[in-house]
């Protein structure tokens, strides 16, 4: 169904909003809104996504409107860039609307170094971390667990067993992360022993696929307040950027509830127009138990990306030699993609609470929402937007627009626009990695294979792609950062 094109109504609602109007399909409870730019619009139509969505909007208990945004393209279930709130009394949870890479998300470091600093000693930096922060399909951790009841800390703890526990960090770095790098509700009792044995070996490791550990400039600043706010200073200042998940872990979470899922939909009697959209009652046992082994995967995705934060600041140590500390290399942000989460958010005229989903999309809460750490309540989210390894990075703010259209969210990335198995027949890897180093960009993967995966034509333009949320006004540019080194599974 992937390789069909959409030939759906699609109403104009303005320059970055379009509209499925509920009337497309007689079970659509309520419309559908896509944010995309006219100029995107071909690209999105050019597989089944829109459909995806227009399914979304059919699910019980949905509230406004199901949502996609820019980087919108095909997924399970949903559509990856789709966000959709539930009621919590009449609505569901799905797990294909949080996706396999539970907690999937982006964190971004900045450092006091400049490019100047860094270009003589880039090929080594980049080497270093290579070789400091293991990646890869079946990578195994720089961090070892020792025991099943050590790694359940993990799970209920998140990034805070990776700071009190093993001294990965300090206070401060959770005090810049979404959730304060751990979730409340997290219950390894509703876990697997197939995903515990697939997730205590991973833990500090990067993946592969589109993960990436980063060096990046900063190329441009459009908001200086905003942006010094957040440590950003200067054009020219070099910061890091990791993009990971939960590994195997939270994929074998997902796996096993969406088997308890498809029994779930015959004893519930949910009528679904696409099985992946696999679903139970939010207030069900089975719906309460993959949200406890969920939460896991969150905590486990938080606990790793400090623990790679850990081994970036070592291996700067070891090629400047001096300390992280005086190199300046400090937590901005950390924000999680691939979530459900029970939030309070106004449906007409009345606050309420719902399980949002948001899946390949980002949470964007606006000035003054108390979720946001106090260094940031003034001026709002810091939200995080890789695009390429060729092109460039995003880092922006939540706005109140988004508190009110979109339950708090914004995009995740640029999006996919090839398949991985198309990058792969199109790109020759010896020609991009001269062209990339041409560029002044060095890679480094552990297999040709991802990096060809990942070829800068097989995503959308994330400029476009950003322009549009700024201009719809769920999200603020502040920064645009472009990559000089780049470490791949």
């Amino acid at each position: 169904m992937a390789d069909q094109a959409w030939k759906g109504p699609l109403e104009k609602v303005d320059e970055c909003r379009w509209r499925i109007p509920k009337s497309y399909k007689r079970e659509m409870k309520v419309d559908a809104i896509l944010y995309a730019t006219e100029k995107m619009l071909d690209h999105i139509k050019r597989d089944m996504a829109l459909e995806q969505l227009a399914n979304v909007a059919t699910l019980p208990g949905i509230v406004r409107c199901a949502i996609a945004m820019p980087d919108i393209h095909w997924g399970y279930g949903f559509p990856i860039g789709g966000v959709a709130a539930m009621d919590t009394e009449a609505g569901v949870i799905s797990p294909g609307g949080v996706g396999y890479d539970i907690n999937c998300g982006v964190r971004l470091l900045c450092t006091n170094l400049t490019y100047d600093d860094v270009e003589p000693k880039l090929e080594q930096l980049v080497d270093t971390l290579y070789h400091m922060v293991p990646a890869g399909v079946g990578a195994e951790g720089a961090v070892v667990v020792k025991s099943k009841d050590e790694f359940e800390k993990v799970l209920v703890e998140g990034a805070r067993w990776a700071v009190y526990r093993r001294n990965f960090g300090v206070p401060e770095d959770l005090e810049c992360m979404e959730e304060y790098g751990c979730i409340d509700g997290a219950d390894p009792t509703k876990v697997s022993k197939r995903a515990i044995e697939r997730g205590m070996p991973q833990l500090g490791t990067l993946g592969s696929g589109n993960h990436f550990l980063e060096v990046q400039i900063v190329q441009e600043i459009y908001n200086p307040k905003i942006a010094q706010a957040m440590g950003i200073e200067k054009v020219g200042q070099i910061v890091v950027m990791i993009h990971c998940g939960s590994r195997g872990f939270g994929h074998q979470v997902c796996d096993d509830y969406l088997d308890v899922m498809e029994l779930a939909i015959r004893k519930y009697g949910i009528w679904l127009p696409d099985r992946q959209l696999a679903c139970a009652p939010f207030q069900s046992p089975e719906a309460q138990n993959y949200l406890g082994a969920m939460r896991c995967a969150i905590n486990y995705a938080f606990a790793n990306r400090q623990c790679i934060t850990h081994n970036v600041r070592k291996a700067f140590e070891r090629v400047f030699g001096t300390t992280w500390e005086k190199l300046g290399i400090r937590v901005i942000y950390d924000v999680a993609h691939n979530i459900a989460k029970v939030e309070e958010h106004e449906i007409n005229g009345e606050k309420k609470k719902v399980v949002v989903h948001r899946k390949g999309a980002t949470r964007a809460f606006p000035p003054g929402h108390s979720a946001i750490p106090e260094r940031y309540r003034q001026i709002g989210q810091p939200v995080l937007i890789p695009g390429s390894m060729g092109t460039g990075s995003f880092l922006l703010v939540g706005t109140e627009g988004a508190m009110k259209e979109t339950f708090g969210s914004t995009c995740h990335g640029a999006g996919r626009v090839m398949s991985r198995a198309a990058a792969k027949r199109s790109t020759d890897v010896n020609e991009l990695l001269q062209r990339l180093r041409k560029q002044g960009i060095i890679v480094r993967g552990t297999t040709k294979a991802t990096v060809v995966e990942e070829t800068p034509e097989a995503y959308k333009d994330v400029d476009e792609v950003t322009k549009c949320v700024h201009e719809a006004g769920i999200s603020i540019r502040v920064a645009r950062m472009r990559p000089i080194g780049v470490v791949k599974g």
